[in-house]
């Protein structure tokens, strides 16, 4: 708020433009490491054994842990305000060497929070995996987990993998300030740029643990408000699965500007132009399901059609800053403000805010006020398209970010921007009031609470209990809102059959059909009917028996 306030009008208005840049900095590290994350956590640690049918997480003292931490780190974070020097303002990417030869002392303090925030993360990690492969219910195989378990799984991975990385920069940055080291000193034989490609090889990464437990609880949303099972299970799952692959080798597409080699820059610009295949995947699949769909429109799906909608912006916009001579004119421009957070804010807050409708009448056992949760939406969704929309117009034309000031021409379009923002944020106070209401009473939920829920989450009473499945359940076709198919038919012959083994227990089989499909009747255009890549059996043993936990019945 204080960010578009001083935004509002040009000139120095009402900070000054150091305190206006420690805002920035912090605001982008709170958002990220802060909001997003232990609420995607949180969810996590409500939800996974739910909808597995495990009684509780398998490590609950590093579950604790990994909890009681975060409010340690940004104590430190937040005390460095009230510090000499300020805090951080060098930005939430925090770049040497304004972060370590023009930074103020307090980046000391900085260094440490992250080192926790990211310790934090890493056990949380652990525990999900280790919930995931060890307290399913017997007989749910990875390919019946629901999608939310599923984007959840394959995020966890993403963390432990990224986390270390974050970690070892900031080490890095820790010597460079304290032990006379030139890690990105260019005057010792070091080089900034270096900094650039170890932060963003986590940065990137990054930008998809934000998103893809989103991409699981949206899934769930649309599937039960369409009343229909999600179009094409295996692909989402291997959609998923195929951009956190792909978010490894994007990284530099952040850096086009930095004087990277043309090769360099044509990798770079082709892997991201790929991602978005996966992505488009998911998008499709989404839109599938609620084609010819009993469609009703609950806050909970409000918030997840916006999420289609809205990120599908977001990702255009992306692909737009992926062309490398285009993006030398995007480049630190409010175009690029804009489409992350067409990504961040209706992709994960949207879907978080979609979540705790949808659950929260499981965990208290009442209901939300309805027309107050529609309220609720309309302001966000009004509020964040008056904020964001106009910033890529000023980023087209050459407004750029991170400073307080503009030239005369942008103030119009930065007024507006500023509305939508007061709307956006005031219209989260009603928020938090629908969530206390509910807490405090309302309407009894039923144990099913929607209509077309699915899912073994909706098995047991409302409010769940502390230990949701003491003994395993019995109904796994509910697990991930897997409908009855016996209407399903489809004609055998001239069927071209391609496998092959992947090793000696998984397989990937394509089966393309010439004939038309027969489903419930209706003929329909020839179709690709199976792709299955069946990889759960060829884990290691080792993998598949991580931990200690088991639940009661193993």
């Amino acid at each position: 708020m204080v960010i578009r306030a001083e935004l509002f009008e040009p000139g120095s208005q009402i900070v000054s433009p150091e305190f206006y840049n420690q805002m920035v900095t912090n605001h982008g590290l709170i958002m990220v490491f802060g909001v997003i994350m232990p609420a995607f956590v949180g969810f996590a640690n409500w939800m996974i054994p739910m909808q597995i049918g495990a009684p509780d997480m398998a490590l609950p003292r590093l579950n604790n842990l990994s909890f009681w931490i975060l409010p340690v780190a940004f104590g430190i974070l937040l005390s460095t305000f009230f510090m000499e020097g300020g805090a951080p303002n060098f930005g939430w990417t925090f770049y040497a060497p304004l972060s370590t030869e023009y930074a103020p002392p307090t980046v000391t303090f900085f260094i440490f929070s992250v080192h926790i925030m990211g310790a934090s993360s890493i056990m949380g990690s652990i525990n999900i995996i280790t919930t995931i492969l060890n307290m399913r219910a017997p007989g749910m195989t990875l390919m019946k987990m629901p999608l939310f378990v599923w984007s959840w799984f394959i995020t966890a991975y993403l963390l432990i993998a990224v986390m270390p990385v974050l970690a070892g920069a900031v080490t890095m940055m820790l010597m460079d300030i304290h032990a006379g080291t030139s890690f990105f000193k260019a005057a010792g034989g070091g080089d900034p740029v270096l900094f650039q490609h170890i932060f963003w090889f986590f940065g990137h990464p990054e930008v998809y643990i934000m998103i893809l437990p989103a991409f699981g609880i949206v899934s769930h949303i649309i599937e039960t408000f369409s009343r229909k099972p999600i179009f094409g299970y295996s692909s989402m799952v291997y959609a998923i699965a195929s951009i956190a692959l792909l978010s490894f080798v994007v990284w530099a597409h952040h850096m086009f500007t930095v004087g990277m080699p043309i090769a360099g820059e044509l990798f770079f610009m082709y892997s991201t132009m790929l991602i978005a295949i996966p992505t488009g995947v998911k998008v499709f699949n989404w839109l599938s399901t609620m084609f010819k769909g009993s469609l009703t429109f609950e806050t909970p799906m409000l918030f997840a059609i916006a999420f289609v909608a809205l990120f599908t912006i977001g990702g255009l916009s992306g692909i737009m800053l992926a062309i490398a001579p285009a993006d030398f004119q995007y480049h630190d421009t409010y175009f690029v403000v804009a489409h992350f957070h067409y990504v961040l804010v209706p992709g994960a807050v949207f879907s978080i805010m979609a979540a705790v409708y949808y659950w929260l009448p499981k965990w208290t056992g009442n209901m939300y006020n309805e027309a107050l949760g529609k309220t609720h939406f309309w302001l966000s969704f009004i509020g964040i398209n008056v904020t964001f929309f106009p910033q890529l117009f000023t980023g087209l034309a050459g407004m750029p970010r991170r400073i307080p000031d503009y030239a005369l021409q942008f103030a119009d379009y930065n007024m507006i921007s500023s509305c939508g923002a007061f709307l956006f944020g005031f219209s989260q106070i009603l928020f938090l009031f629908i969530i206390l209401q509910t807490i405090r009473g309302g309407k009894k939920a039923t144990d099913q609470v929607w209509e077309g829920a699915h899912g073994l989450e909706w098995t047991i009473p409302s409010p769940a209990p502390y230990h949701s499945f003491s003994t395993p359940p019995k109904n796994l076709e509910e697990a991930h809102g897997v409908f009855p198919f016996a209407s399903l038919r489809v004609a055998p012959r001239r069927s071209l059959r391609i496998s092959w083994a992947l090793s000696t227990s998984s397989h990937v089989t394509v089966s393309c059909l010439r004939k038309t499909t027969n489903i419930n009747g209706r003929r329909s255009w020839p179709v690709f009917h199976e792709l299955s890549y069946s990889f759960a059996s060829a884990l290691p043993r080792s993998l598949r028996g991580i931990g200690t936990a088991r639940p009661p019945w193993q």
